[in-house]
């Protein structure tokens, strides 16, 4: 990772469109704000239908369209098959395939999930009959769901899916263009260090856990240089949402943390949080000869972005802004290190785990303060977010003095403008 950010640009002001997983890779395939949707707060469930209409464009669909060959190798979480519970014991379809990915290998949810398997393109990997029987328990307390097939093993799953992205990668050629959207289990819960890294970071098992990914990243850029590809490849590393702080009690993320490892900086909140740490990630853009090297970017960028950004780089056209990529706003100048007289984006929109909206414009930022449903239930530990607040987020960029009583004129501007962008259904004007 170190090497992605000496070879090309680190963003500072990168952001997921939901402090949670599910909303934030929708938002990156298709462009469109996942709040949009049905899923109005949380993640999809193991057994929901696929999220994303088949006949949406996505970055898939979008590419194939420009002769790129394209796979989806990793955690997918964005659901299968169009029955409102997935049956994973028939083809699972429509799913990656049918919304443009010529290839899928991956875990339904997460590698710690009750599925306990792989699928690739559309089947389990390796299923033997259509017997589901439940036994054990998953990391997370929830018993396996036993479908006959071959069961994971959570230390190895990275090393699996780095296997299955190098390969498809060493059966690519100079010929033809490719896309790979490659989503590492690392370093998402339940934290299952491999035997390689256990022990290596001084972090405990969290530590340990990061040095899988990044030792996964070196092996993709390996197989980049290997094949002759680097200089023609752009590569963009970053995360579905921000990570999770923990100071007490012994998971790993609190053993970390008493390390010395602060895996959000010094911004507020964390992971399903409504405050920066929620939504701030990594954001690393290398393309040889066209991303200026070792350099940062302070511009204000969202993943939704990706989509129309890629468009540009590709000269794909886009549908109208009411009929896809919705929210998606082209930043390629940032990519290629130039200065934009104004913001690439007028307003950034965040969306919490509990479907509480925040607004950023300029230095403002305004959160809302409401659930997706008045009567969610809402964790003690972030009450506090559902209050309406507002920050400077130039002056005091770690949100400790809420502004909104001193300033009603910028909290009736944001309010006014977050309701427009709702009811408008799209902010992308062309």
């Amino acid at each position: 990772m170190d090497r992605l950010a000496r070879e090309g640009v680190r963003f500072t002001d990168a952001n997921t469109p939901s402090s949670v997983c599910s909303p934030s890779r929708y938002g990156l395939i298709t462009g469109r704000y996942c709040w949009r949707t049905s899923l109005k707060s949380g993640v999809l469930g193991i057994n929901s239908p696929l999220h994303i209409e088949t006949n949406r464009v996505t970055m898939a669909s979008l590419l194939k369209g420009q002769g790129y060959r394209s796979a989806a190798i990793g955690k997918w979480h964005l659901g299968y098959g169009a029955a409102q519970t997935t049956d994973y014991t028939v083809p699972l379809r429509p799913g990656p395939l049918q919304i443009g990915f010529d290839y899928h290998f991956g875990v339904p949810q997460n590698h710690g999930d009750a599925t306990g398997v792989f699928v690739e393109n559309e089947r389990v990997l390796g299923l033997r009959s259509s017997k589901v029987e439940a036994f054990g328990k998953t990391p997370y307390g929830r018993q396996y769901m036993g479908i006959d097939a071959p069961q994971r093993t959570d230390e190895t799953v990275m090393e699996v899916l780095t296997d299955r992205a190098v390969d498809w990668l060493n059966r690519q050629d100079a010929k033809n263009p490719f896309f790979l959207y490659f989503t590492p289990v690392a370093v998402h819960e339940p934290t299952t260090p491999s035997a390689k890294t256990k022990g290596s970071s001084g972090a405990g098992p969290a530590g340990d856990w990061i040095h899988d990914l990044d030792l996964s990243v070196g092996r993709i850029l390996q197989a980049l240089d290997q094949k002759g590809f680097t200089k023609d490849t752009l590569v963009v590393f970053s995360s579905d949402n921000g990570g999770v702080v923990l100071t007490e009690g012994d998971r790993a993320e609190a053993v970390a943390y008493r390390a010395g490892l602060r895996v959000n900086g010094n911004w507020r909140g964390r992971k399903h949080s409504v405050y920066e740490g929620g939504f701030r990630v990594p954001f690393l853009v290398r393309w040889p000869g066209r991303s200026p090297a070792g350099t940062t970017c302070d511009e204000t960028i969202s993943l939704v972005d990706m989509l129309a950004t890629t468009a540009a780089i590709t000269g794909a056209k886009l549908p109208p802004p009411s009929e896809g990529a919705e929210d998606s706003h082209n930043v390629l100048p940032a990519f290629l290190g130039k200065k934009s007289p104004k913001p690439l984006r007028d307003s950034i929109i965040t969306h919490s785990a509990e479907g509480n909206f925040a607004i950023r414009q300029g230095p403002w930022k305004y959160i809302e303060g409401k659930p997706a449903v008045p009567e969610q239930r809402v964790p003690a530990t972030r009450r506090q977010e559902m209050t309406p607040q507002l920050y400077n987020l130039r002056d005091d960029p770690a949100e400790s003095r809420n502004l909104l009583e001193s300033n009603p004129e910028v909290v009736g501007r944001l309010k006014d403008l977050l309701s427009t962008i709702r009811d408008a259904g799209h902010t992308r004007r062309s």
